[in-house]
């Protein structure tokens, strides 16, 4: 045992600096601990300035064939007669609401879009029109440039819920960020839809709105299905459907419109959340552990082994690999226990980063509190004046 313990002693800052053993581990619900380098790295976009994302869907590029392509009637055996001009597309009064083709649930949205240059109308009769996510949740999209209270009279008086960006007849932006009529002006939204569990809603859903880079809706959550003057309550509907855009008659145009379809919140089951599912959680912590095991030569007895069986245990104490740990750290126990002054003090590294190691498991319940291997450590580096970190 000694003379596979001194071998190891080199390799064991590495070891015991990964994950299981580094951040408080894992628990029912969390998969991960805390700075896990065995919890996957996220997957690498392309996102440059001024850019479409590379994982976005551009929904409009500014051609006839992109609106074709991507764009139908809302009554979808009737022909969608907005027209494209300049790269744009522009709502034709009488030509209805238009939808993509594609539907889609929670995601990240950014539109352009422009109120005509002729000013025309007060209030909502002035460059009117409508993004409605889902087809049922509408941010106001209309000239309110001139919308200004601190004028009397108010140049362009409107109701609040109504004015651009936003969520309309429930929430007023926080300000009004709206730039001159025909100047282009942009939305960056950020969309969660309600969910609902056996017809009982279990969150409203949320909406996020930058107007122009300022926010404008500080996570919304949503009170009801758009409608006008009457409040429509909440009602499930299906998890995926059409965006819209509204014709209301003026001739507003859209540009460089984009989406990125976004997990829900309750998709994530297993790290943290509101739908955490502890048979989940466990599930993956099962996968991790058999993973990390499958690459521990566990015939050596040596301190890296051990750190990567704590590593282990952290995730899954049961089975083979409780076994093999307890195998380990009972050897390691006795041997440490074996030591005199001097080859303690050359192995402070190694000893204190297993008694860390050790705090870090008693603490998430991992090891019990009177561990025999925590003790035996505990005792060396109390002797020592050692401090474990």
């Amino acid at each position: 045992m000694k003379k596979l313990l001194i071998v190891g002693v080199v390799a064991m800052g590495a070891v015991a600096a990964q994950a299981g053993v580094y951040g408080d581990v894992p628990d029912a619900k969390h998969a991960w601990a805390v700075h896990d380098r065995n919890r996957p790295n996220p997957v690498k976009v392309t996102a440059n300035p001024g850019q479409v994302p590379s994982d976005a869907k551009l929904l409009f590029d500014g051609t006839v064939d992109s609106f074709t392509r991507n764009w139908q009637h809302k009554k979808t055996d009737r022909k969608a007669d907005w027209q494209v001009v300049d790269g744009a597309m522009q709502s034709v009064k009488g030509a209805g609401y238009i939808q993509t083709k594609d539907a889609f649930g929670d995601c990240q949205l950014h539109i352009e879009w422009a109120s005509p240059s002729k000013v025309e109308g007060l209030g909502q009769g002035r460059g009117n029109s409508g993004v409605f996510l889902m087809g049922s949740y509408e941010i106001q999209v209309l000239d309110s440039y001139e919308t200004d209270p601190s004028k009397d009279p108010n140049p362009n008086p409107n109701y609040a819920d109504g004015q651009a960006s936003a969520v309309y007849a429930e929430n007023p932006p926080l300000v009004n960020a709206s730039r001159k009529p025909g100047e282009w002006q942009t939305y960056d939204i950020v969309f969660h839809q309600p969910i609902w569990k056996d017809g009982k809603m279990v969150w409203p859903g949320s909406v996020t709105v930058f107007h122009n880079g300022v926010l404008t809706q500080d996570h919304w959550e949503m009170e009801g299905l758009t409608t006008h003057c009457n409040r429509r309550p909440l009602a499930p509907h299906a998890t995926r459907l059409p965006l819209e855009f509204q014709d209301h008659g003026n001739p507003v145009r859209f540009r460089n419109v984009w989406i990125r379809e976004i997990p829900s919140r309750y998709a994530n089951t297993t790290h943290g959340g509101p739908a955490a599912k502890e048979e989940d959680v466990m599930a993956l912590r099962r996968k991790t552990a058999d993973q990390l095991f499958k690459k521990i030569d566990t015939s050596k007895m040596d301190a890296p082994t051990l750190a990567a069986l704590m590593e282990v245990v952290s995730y899954a104490k049961e089975g083979v690999w409780k076994d093999e740990f307890l195998k380990h750290a009972f050897a390691y126990r006795d041997w440490v226990k074996t030591l005199d002054a001097k080859a303690q003090d050359a192995r402070r590294g190694e000893i204190t980063d297993l008694k860390r190691i050790c705090n870090k498991l008693q603490k998430g319940g991992v090891l019990p509190p009177n561990c025999t291997l925590a003790a035996a450590l505990g005792d060396i580096c109390t002797k020592k004046g050692w401090k474990v970190r």
